[in-house]
């Protein structure tokens, strides 16, 4: 399960491993529903082979590999997908959706333990065209930091609960269950409490929380819950730092409770009955 952390990680990681590497090479192992608008795979194959990765970005939770001047290749992940480098030699894991071999420097797989990871080949133009509601992200507690008091502003002018906010990307980016539950523990606070109610004090603790846990979790190489592996096919050390995602009826690591689930429009949050 990749959210803004594990997504960050990935992008930091590519730009460092395959930035400047030119692609000799696309297999597609699997399905051409991996990609959409695409007539053919070979389609896909011959708007790649050729080009040279100039950097890999992130907007939201997509990630933008540069292609030069007119062309991106744009990967979402999804909740299930991941992106790993192999040798030519490397046997192919199950999932594995497509294949970029480049010159020099081995591959990088695009692995999918489900079906919902989807890569395009578009012109920088119509970038916002393909996916409008990119134009629409919240805050980026990673590309776009703010002072307190901005962030103060923007849960003001909102009325929904402050768990519906977390998982709006409209408002914050790239955070799933696993992530807000925890950003809530940390700012203690209940997931109903509607957003405009929230006093000065907790505002800044909430700021504080999103800011820490995102950042906290690239330090220690995010999560490998739901079997999340980054791009070296290492599993990330923060799991071993959550203090309530996935351990319901454990005391959480700082003693004060023991954690609590209650299911909330279908998915299961954890919490501390301290969070008020």
């Amino acid at each position: 399960m990749a959210e803004l952390p594990e997504i960050e990680i990935a992008r930091r990681d590519l730009d460092k491993e395959i930035a400047g590497r030119r692609i000799k090479m696309v297999d597609v192992p699997g399905t051409k529903k991996s990609l959409p608008a695409m007539r053919s795979k070979q389609q896909f194959a011959d708007l790649l082979v050729g080009k040279k990765i100039l950097s890999v970005s992130r907007d939201g939770t997509l990630l933008l590999f540069d292609l030069g001047p007119d062309e991106v290749m744009v990967v979402h992940l999804g909740a299930t997908g991941s992106l790993r480098r192999a040798t030519s030699r490397t046997p192919q894991i199950p999932g594995t959706k497509v294949v970029l071999g480049f010159t020099t420097g081995g591959q990088l797989r695009v692995v999918d333990s489900g079906a919902v990871v989807t890569l395009r080949v578009i012109a920088k133009a119509r970038y916002h065209k393909v996916y409008p509601s990119q134009a629409d992200l919240g805050f980026d507690p990673v590309e776009m930091p703010m002072p307190w008091t901005d962030f103060a502003l923007m849960l003001r002018g909102r009325s929904d609960t402050i768990r519906d906010l977390l998982l709006d990307p409209t408002f914050v980016v790239g955070l799933g269950p696993m992530y807000s539950d925890e950003v809530l523990h940390a700012a203690r606070l209940g997931h109903a409490r509607a957003s405009r109610e929230l006093n000065t004090q907790e505002v800044r603790r909430l700021y504080r929380a999103i800011v820490e846990t995102v950042h906290n979790s690239i330090k220690y190489r995010g999560s490998s819950v739901g079997g999340h592996l980054d791009i070296f096919g290492k599993a990330g050390g923060f799991d071993s730092y959550f203090e309530v995602y996935g351990r319901a009826g454990e005391r959480c690591r700082n003693g004060r409770g023991d954690v609590l689930t209650a299911v909330i429009r279908g998915m299961t949050h954890h919490y501390c009955d301290y969070q008020v």
